[in-house]
């Protein structure tokens, strides 16, 4: 496409402490910006860093550059999000500011997005992409597995990349079901966005200019946070289940540890079988409320835990009956008999928890059920 024939573009750059890079980050969109002729307005969405970036953007004299200062809610992801709501043109970009990204692709980008494309990436692993040599291994590494991690989610090569278009129309249409944790926003747009149709372009990825890597233990851990949000959104009936079953598997551990304590303690059997009990049906309540049914957890706990409690032991029925059923009028194996009674069981209660115990409100209800596109 004739980059005079592109639409108009909002570039979105957060950030926070990297004033040493935004004077040639500036520079080189301009020069973009002229060569191509591109109408084009940016949006510096800084942290409150404190670190010289207003001077650097108001030295820069660029009306067409806008310097958003935020002292709440502060984040990548949340940056970059009340970036998009201020835009005014047809495409969104989004970049880093560290330099990592090359400027000269945002014409490629938009054009992808013009041609059709829900979502446009700048790829490092699609063919042509590469990273700098002194790219270090770990990084690398760990770029690869979480790319991995994502990939029941989308199909795309590089999902992690945080340079990225998108039309203004798509993401206002899903901008009030975005909820990212962490600072791999691209992904939750392909996801929540609906974003079927993804054009990756190739570009070089280059090691930050100067200062210092965002990426810690700390986000690394939001991260798989964010994918359990995700798993939730696409698939929230199995993941609650997963989530369920976990929550019930960290259960007996609990249970076998506290008999196990009483025991050594010297308390008897039948106190310590009880309170391996208690203490573990207490666990998985309140492992269920945090996690599996964390929309509920605002709300009164007792009712809640009553009716856990009571679901709990309608689950021991039926896991008690289908078990002997299966065991005396079928003739299976004892072991397996027991199997499928705890499946049983663990089928119904985890049906009265979600339905019953913990009911959705009916907004989120309506959002989770709404239909998605196969992947």
């Amino acid at each position: 496409m004739d980059h005079h024939l592109l639409p108009s573009i909002s570039l979105i750059i957060p950030t926070y402490q990297e004033a040493p890079n935004v004077r040639s980050l500036l520079a080189a969109v301009a020069e973009v910006r002229r060569r191509c002729a591109l109408t084009l307005e940016l949006l510096v969405m800084d942290d409150d860093s404190r670190d010289g970036t207003r001077e650097a953007v108001r030295d820069a004299g660029l009306p067409w550059v806008r310097l958003v200062v935020r002292t709440a809610n502060r984040g990548l992801s949340a940056a970059v999000i009340d970036g998009m709501r201020l835009a005014t043109n047809d495409v969104i970009v989004v970049m880093d500011a560290d330099l990592s990204h090359p400027p000269e692709v945002i014409p490629e980008l938009v054009a992808a997005v013009a041609d059709g494309a829900d979502f446009a990436i700048g790829s490092r692993y699609a063919p042509g992409g590469r990273t700098d040599p002194d790219w270090g291994l770990f990084r690398r590494a760990n770029s690869r597995f979480a790319t991995w991690l994502a990939r029941p989610f989308t199909p795309a090569r590089d999902p992690m990349s945080g340079f990225f278009a998108i039309s203004r129309d798509r993401f206002l249409a899903c901008a009030d079901r975005l909820n990212p944790v962490g600072y791999k926003i691209g992904l939750e747009l392909i996801v929540k966005g609906r974003c079927e149709r993804i054009a990756e372009v190739p570009i070089r990825f280059r090691q930050r200019h100067q200062g210092r890597s965002k990426l810690t233990v700390r986000e690394q851990l939001r991260y798989l946070q964010h994918l359990r949000r995700l798993a939730l959104f696409v698939h929230p009936g199995w993941a609650s289940l997963v989530q369920f079953a976990a929550v019930g598997t960290s259960g007996t551990v609990v249970n076998l540890g506290v008999v196990q304590l009483f025991s050594v303690a010297g308390v008897p059997d039948r106190v310590a079988i009880a309170s391996g009990i208690v203490v573990s049906v207490l666990n998985n309540f309140l492992l269920n409320r945090r996690f599996t049914f964390s929309y509920a957890r605002n709300e009164n706990w007792l009712p809640q835990l009553t009716g856990f409690v009571g679901a709990s032991s309608a689950g021991m029925v039926v896991s008690y009956a289908t078990s002997v059923a299966l065991r005396i009028r079928v003739d299976l194996p004892l072991l397996l008999a027991v199997c499928l009674g705890i499946v049983a069981g663990t089928g119904l209660n985890f049906a009265l928890n979600r339905f019953l115990i913990f009911r959705a409100p009916r907004a989120r209800r309506k959002s989770a059920e709404a239909p998605l596109s196969s992947r």
